[in-house]
């Protein structure tokens, strides 16, 4: 009798890191049933069973810092139950799932795209600062803890997060980097020549030679950064993104001793060519991975990233980019002018190694009974 599996994540939104990484489990594992807190987008996966706890029938589901106290509970015992399998999709508790009328033999894998921050991490997080946030922690951090156990096996999407794991859940984790579609981007040579008439006036509109940082427009992401490197560096700035510190970058722009371009919501075929015809891409934040930065790879061009973080194990210093050695603005600067002589080649064939396909084979090599035997405990 074929086994039954079933995959979960937190919440699905229209858009987001996470949610691409659970788009590609679900093509993986085509006949599993799913489950999440609530979907924004609920025809996403036509032809599937896609079941949303009661949360998703609240206001609740328009804030999730007001949920969050309820998700764990809610996790737990589960209705529809009886599946052998689940593959969890976690950032927040969805690692706490269980259902009614588990088989002893039940198996648990939690892909951790990072233990909840707002909960181990206040500091990267302004959810956990609040006064009820901070008294409930010590308690939740036990339980988090507890049902971290709970998996037979634990996959984290960087060595980055995984050293997270085993300093908040005390587990051990394979690395499974998320997928990235580099395919998509590497197999048009120009991606110039593959715009529609107003995206290549802006391109046209640009400098010949120019920085590139892009990412949502947030505070965290240190796009500020990216300007302050071209003015020491000399070289022109196009800011690409959108969201709530578009003001203030706009500003910091208007002030620069370099031209600096911001473009608002740039299409992916813009983008794409933003990323070919940049010098360098500039990636100051601190990030679980960042799929921007195999991204630019994969269009050809290097990447300058920080020595925090995740993102740093994509780039291959001094052959598909530089590591800063901080994100000081000089340091980046430097690093910039390492990347002068790298060879778009070499980019290339680094991001092919963070590809889709690559996802799907690890994952579902990880998702095995070979991977049901208990790991150890960090």
């Amino acid at each position: 009798m074929p086994e039954r599996g079933v995959l979960v994540h937190e919440w699905l939104s229209r858009t987001g890191g996470s949610e691409n990484v659970f788009d590609a489990m679900v093509g993986a594992f085509p006949e599993a049933d799913l489950l999440c807190l609530w979907s924004d987008v609920p025809d996403r996966y036509p032809g599937r069973t896609l079941t949303e706890t009661w949360l998703g029938r609240t206001p609740l589901r328009r804030n999730k810092a007001a949920a969050a106290p309820l998700v764990p509970a809610t996790w737990r015992n589960r209705r529809p139950g009886g599946y052998d399998w689940a593959l969890v999709s976690s950032h927040m508790f969805a690692h706490h799932v269980s259902f009614v009328d588990q088989p002893a033999d039940f198996r648990k894998y939690v892909y951790v795209h990072s233990p909840a921050r707002y909960l181990w991490n206040p500091e990267l997080d302004a959810r956990g600062r609040g006064i009820l946030p901070r008294l409930v922690a010590p308690a939740l951090r036990s339980v988090d803890r507890t049902r971290a156990q709970e998996a037979v096996s634990v996959a984290a999407n960087s060595m980055f997060v995984r050293e997270r794991v085993r300093s908040t859940w005390h587990r051990d984790a394979h690395v499974v980097y998320p997928p990235v579609d580099v395919r998509r981007i590497s197999r048009t040579a120009r991606w110039a020549d593959a715009l529609d008439p107003s995206d290549a006036v802006v391109l046209a509109s640009l400098p010949d030679q120019f920085l590139l940082g892009a990412s949502r427009f947030v505070r965290y992401k240190r796009l500020d950064l990216v300007i302050e490197a071209g003015e020491i560096a000399g070289l022109p700035v196009v800011l690409a993104g959108a969201g709530p510190e578009e003001a203030a970058l706009r500003d910091r722009a208007a002030r620069a001793s370099v031209p600096v371009h911001v473009l608002r919501g740039p299409t992916d075929s813009l983008l794409f060519a933003l990323y070919q015809a940049a010098l360098a891409f500039v990636f100051p934040a601190v990030e679980d991975f960042g799929i921007m930065p195999v991204e630019a790879m994969a269009a050809g061009t290097p990447v300058v990233v920080g020595p925090v973080g995740g993102a740093r194990e994509s780039v291959e210093d001094g052959v598909t980019g530089a590591v800063a050695e901080s994100t000081d603005p000089h340091a980046l600067a430097e690093a910039v002018e390492r990347c002068a002589r790298l060879l778009p080649v070499d980019c290339v064939r680094r991001a092919e190694e963070f590809d889709a396909d690559v996802f799907d084979r690890e994952l579902r090599s990880w998702v095995s009974p070979v991977a049901s035997v208990e790991e150890p405990r960090a």
